[in-house]
């Protein structure tokens, strides 16, 4: 089975994983969480409904209950695992991946997620084991919690009457909530559920995946525009000008919406613009720099007490969400945001415009096989060659200067080197690309 990574399972449904494997994961995930119920809930991708089934097999045979709630975003997951007392809790989901993917999304009590270092290295070996099947088989049922997820997100829905908004739901899961939070109002497109994504791939983090967003918000002279990922755990943003949010950007944004009422803690990743680190500086609040990944973070929300947090994927996590990601809760705090911008007669791009400090190159891939020895290369020689104010090795090495810094990290999963660099200005990112470039040639 190659589908263990290290946030979750997931792979080519048929390829890297099968209805076999997926059995014996259900099998041995009771024993692994001590839980007697397992909550499910699952996209409509085209291998889900055999995957559920595989699943329930599983864990029923091992003497536990199924608890489903039937199609779901990942978030309503959290939302029911938390709130219903769930110790084990399973999404059947890809995510942003192509519609051939499928996957397991696996947390426990409190909707604490279970990574490879928490849990899933030893559900990889114990599927390794001899099953022996219960003699009590358990139960199948299930329970709607839909509109209880409704009700808490309503708590956060603003008076959009006087915005205009464009949505595209990526005909990912957002398609199930979305319009019985906001109505007709908006203009949406892709919002009818079809998980083969017929019209582009549901990973919004690509930014041209957001090209008929962007053209939606132009054409009809809208105020903001969002898109989902497909299991509507990320959204990202458009603004009024029809151009792209840099998603770290937006955690200095909710950054602002939390601490204006209280102080508080905000983590982001090691990606993150500096010129977020200084906004939650200057709003009186404490940033705290951690590791790329949605596992990595909610445990480190729930270690510092954060009040909010984010990552450049899209991924916003809230000490009011049990401290998970939400596409839709973070929709709904930047759309009164927004609205209270509007009404002040003030647009949502200068509030981003004012956290554009410094020119970045984005994420950036490098086929590289030998990634231990490119990074050690490109470390060794950028610090010979300018003194580093600062290095942290967190998560790969991000090593800062007077005027850049570079965050280097290695692929858990592929033969990749992944590379973010950030300058005070266009011409000097593009002379510490070029010289970063030069050292991982040789390696490419």
């Amino acid at each position: 089975m190659n589908a263990f990574k290290a946030y979750d399972i997931r792979g080519v449904y048929g390829r890297d994983f099968n209805a076999d494997d997926v059995e014996r994961i259900g099998f041995f995930l009771p024993k692994l969480l001590n839980a007697a119920r397992v909550l499910v809930g699952r996209d409509d991708r085209t291998s889900s409904p055999e995957v559920f089934e595989a699943l329930c097999n599983g864990i029923t045979s091992a003497g536990a209950d199924v608890v489903s709630i039937g199609l779901a975003t990942t978030p309503t997951i959290y939302f029911a695992t938390a709130t219903k007392g769930f110790d084990a809790a399973v999404q059947i989901t890809a995510s942003h991946n192509p519609p051939e993917y499928n996957g397991l999304k696996v947390c426990r009590t409190g909707a604490l997620p279970v990574d490879y270092s928490t849990g899933l290295a030893d559900l990889e070996r114990m599927c390794k084991g001899d099953r022996i099947p219960d003699e009590k088989l358990g139960s199948i049922s299930e329970i709607d919690v839909r509109g209880e997820y409704l009700d808490f997100l309503r708590k956060y829905l603003p008076d959009l009457s006087a915005l205009k908004i464009g949505i595209d739901c990526s005909n990912g899961m957002a398609s199930l909530l979305i319009k019985e939070l906001l109505g007709n109002q908006p203009k949406y497109i892709y919002d009818e559920i079809d998980c083969t994504f017929p019209n582009h791939p549901p990973n919004p983090l690509d930014e041209k995946n957001c090209a008929d967003l962007k053209k939606l918000v132009k054409d009809n002279g809208l105020d903001l525009g969002l898109i989902f990922d497909g299991d509507a755990d990320r959204v990202m943003f458009i603004d009024e000008q029809g151009r792209y949010v840099q998603p770290d950007l937006i955690t200095a944004v909710l950054a602002e919406y939390y601490l204006t009422k209280k102080p508080g803690r905000v983590l982001h990743d090691v990606r993150t613009s500096r010129a977020v680190d200084e906004r939650i500086r200057e709003l009186g609040g404490e940033p705290h720099m951690w590791k790329v990944g949605h596992s990595f973070a909610k445990q480190k929300m729930r270690e510092l007490d954060c009040i909010v947090g984010g990552e450049l994927a899209g991924h916003y996590y809230f000490r009011d969400f049990f401290y998970c990601d939400s596409g839709m809760l973070t929709a709904l705090i930047i759309l009164s945001i927004a609205a209270k911008l509007k009404r002040k007669g003030e647009t949502f791009s200068s509030t981003i415009d004012g956290l554009r400090h410094y020119a970045s190159s984005g994420e950036l891939n490098y086929h590289i096989e030998e990634k231990d020895a490119a990074t050690a290369a490109l470390v060794e020689t950028m610090t010979a060659a300018e003194k580093p104010e600062a290095v942290y090795d967190m998560d790969g090495y991000r090593i800062e200067f007077a005027k850049w810094w570079f965050n280097v990290r290695t692929s858990q999963t592929e033969s990749y080197l992944r590379l973010l660099i950030e300058a005070d200005s266009d011409a000097l990112l593009a002379e510490k690309r070029a010289a970063i470039e030069a050292i991982l040639k040789p390696f490419i």
